[in-house]
């Protein structure tokens, strides 16, 4: 009977993995096969360095270069409020908070991670962007610096837990030997403890990238669905994924704007595939240095 049950529960696991990959191939071969035929009647390179995005103007103009550059601005945005907050959090909670604070503010960071990013966006939309816009006196609040802190926020919960069990996981051996140096709490914090913890720390933040730069309803929301360079961190912009989210209901199908949207969306695949076998190398790279 034991024996019947292992096989059947290996089957189970297997037929799962197995339609996983299959689901995997099937997404990304939907995708090329609906994005490559706009190149087939535009230039590729015009596609990506293009800064004119009129896909309904005649002649009509499908430069991404304007698109790219705001989801980099707005990801790289966030990274810079997320990267100090969640570090942060992630030291105070593994080597300074007491067992009784920590057992409360683990899961009160990591419960940011369960708000739906719609949440995010009304939030940005109601009562952050008017806040900006009366503290710097602007035009708008709908721009990259209310998205890039409402990303970053959304970025917190992953860069924290993933650098929290990368710290916690550092041998006691190491910290014991710094103490042992004479180096205080911070000294060993500062010089021992994060840097035998990088590659995983490195890791968070690269997943962090990946988050931000595939997110869609708050940069759709809150980034003002502006597809020109910005001039400054309160100019509004427009992402790759608000233009998928936004224009893909409004197409014609078969057209080059419809098959312009998947070739965004080819973009986005690469550079998020990239931004997870990063992350898987990062890993990899950590459970070698144990």
């Amino acid at each position: 009977m034991n024996d019947f049950r292992e096989k059947f529960f290996k089957g189970v696991t297997y037929v799962a993995a197995l339609f996983s990959i299959v689901f995997l191939f099937a997404i990304i071969l939907s995708i090329f096969f609906e994005g490559v035929p706009l190149f087939k009647t535009y230039n590729f390179f015009t596609f990506l360095g293009g800064l004119a995005w009129h896909p309904t103007s005649e002649p009509a103009d499908y430069g991404i270069l304007t698109l790219i550059v705001g989801s980099f601005v707005t990801t790289i945005g966030a990274l810079i409020i997320a990267i100090p907050l969640g570090l942060g959090s992630a030291i105070f909670i593994a080597e300074i908070a007491p067992p009784k604070l920590k057992e409360v503010l683990k899961p009160v960071i990591e419960l940011l991670a369960g708000i739906p990013s719609v949440i995010y966006g009304l939030f940005g939309m109601a009562f952050l962007a008017p806040f900006i816009t009366k503290l710097f006196h602007i035009d708008t609040g709908l721009n990259i610096f209310s998205a890039s802190i409402i990303l970053g926020i959304m970025c917190v919960p992953i860069i924290s837990s993933m650098s929290e069990d990368a710290i916690t996981n550092v041998s006691i051996s190491l910290r014991e030997a710094s103490f042992a140096l004479g180096a205080n709490k911070w000294e060993t914090i500062v010089k021992v403890i994060v840097p035998a913890a990088k590659s995983g720390i490195i890791g968070s933040i690269i997943l962090g990238f990946g988050r931000a730069i595939g997110e869609t309803m708050v940069v759709l929301m809150v980034a003002g669905g502006a597809p020109m360079i910005p001039q400054s961190i309160f100019s509004p912009t427009r992402t790759m994924t608000a233009t998928i989210a936004g224009e893909m209901g409004e197409c014609v199908l078969g057209s080059n704007h419809y098959y312009s949207l998947y070739a965004i969306g080819i973009v986005l695949f690469v550079i998020t595939f990239a931004t997870n076998l990063l992350t898987e190398v990062f890993i990899l790279k950590k459970r070698g240095d144990r």
